[in-house]
C-alpha cells in the first residue's frame, strides 16, 4: 500500500510500527472478563523497564519525533487510527533510528479499553483531537466519561492526562466532563455516577498543563496541528489531570 505523503517515497514504518493484525484476536469470555484481552505494550521495546507514555493520534508524529529524541530514557507509544499518517509517522521515526518509540495503528480509545492493562502508563497526551462539531457525531469525541475511567485504569498512580483543544464547543464538552471526574460529581447522570462508584469513586486531581521543552515561545505543544492552528488564529485550550499518587486498583 502506497501514502500521498511519502511524496513519491515509499513509506517504510519498519520495526516501528505495530498493525493491529499483530494484536492477538479478542477471547470469547471478553465480556465476563474485560482483563483477558491485556496485551502489555511494554514489552513492544527494547527496555521494557522504563516509564511509559501514549500519544493518542499522532499525526505525522512531531511531538512523538521531538519528545522521544529529547528523552531517550522514556518509552513512547504513538497511536493514529489513519493509516497514511500512522505510515508516515512511524517511517520519521524509523529513519531517525529510535529504538524508544513505536507506532500502533489503530482506534486509540478501543486500544486502552481493552488491551492496556492496569496502571502502567505515567502519561497520555490528547492533543488536538477530532471535536467532531455536529451533535450526531458528538459520540465519535475522544473525550467521554468511559474513556476518562480507561484513562484513570491505565495511568500509574501519579500519571497524567495531558490534553490540548483549539475547538471552544468541544472544550466547553470537556470541562462538564471533567467537574465529574475531577470535582465531587455533583449532578452527574446516575448512569454516570454507578460507572463511578463501581471504579472505587476514582477522581483526577486538576493541574496546570506545562508545555514540554521543545515548544517555541508561545507555544503549548509545538506540534504541526498547533502551528497551523495558530496561523489561522484558533484559540488554545489546555489542561492536565493527575491521578492521585495514593490511588490503588482499576
Amino acid at each position: 500500500m502506497s501514502f500521498g505523503l511519502g511524496r513519491g517515497r515509499a513509506l517504510d514504518p519498519g520495526r516501528i510500527g505495530v498493525s493491529p493484525h499483530e494484536l492477538p484476536p479478542l477471547p470469547d469470555e471478553i465480556a465476563s472478563r474485560p482483563d483477558s484481552a491485556r496485551v502489555d505494550p511494554r514489552a513492544w521495546f527494547e527496555h521494557p523497564r522504563r516509564a511509559l507514555e501514549i500519544e493518542i493520534g499522532s499525526g505525522k508524529g512531531t511531538f512523538l519525533l521531538q519528545e522521544a529524541e529529547r528523552r531517550p530514557d522514556v518509552n513512547f507509544l504513538g497511536i493514529e487510527w489513519a493509516g497514511e499518517f500512522y505510515a508516515y509517522a512511524a517511517d520519521r521515526m524509523r529513519r531517525r533510528g529510535l529504538t524508544n518509540v513505536r507506532m500502533l495503528h489503530a482506534d486509540a480509545t478501543e486500544f486502552l479499553h481493552w488491551r492496556v492493562p492496569d496502571g502502567i502508563v505515567r502519561v497520555i497526551h490528547l492533543y488536538f483531537s477530532d471535536p467532531w462539531p455536529k451533535k450526531k457525531h458528538h459520540k465519535r469525541r475522544v473525550v467521554q466519561d468511559r474513556f476518562l475511567a480507561d484513562a484513570w485504569r491505565v495511568l500509574e498512580p501519579g500519571g497524567e492526562l495531558r490534553i490540548v483543544t483549539d475547538h471552544d464547543d468541544y472544550w466547553a464538552w470537556m470541562q462538564a466532563h471533567f467537574a465529574r471526574w475531577c470535582e465531587d460529581g455533583a449532578g452527574m447522570q446516575e448512569s454516570v455516577h454507578q460507572d463511578v462508584e463501581r471504579g472505587g469513586g476514582r477522581k483526577f486531581t486538576r493541574i496546570a498543563f506545562e508545555p514540554p521543552d521543545p515548544a517555541g515561545k508561545g507555544e503549548i505543544v509545538g506540534s504541526n496541528f498547533e502551528r497551523k492552528y495558530a496561523r489561522e488564529g484558533r484559540p488554545f485550550h489546555a489542561t492536565s489531570l493527575r491521578k492521585p499518587p495514593g490511588s490503588d486498583g482499576p
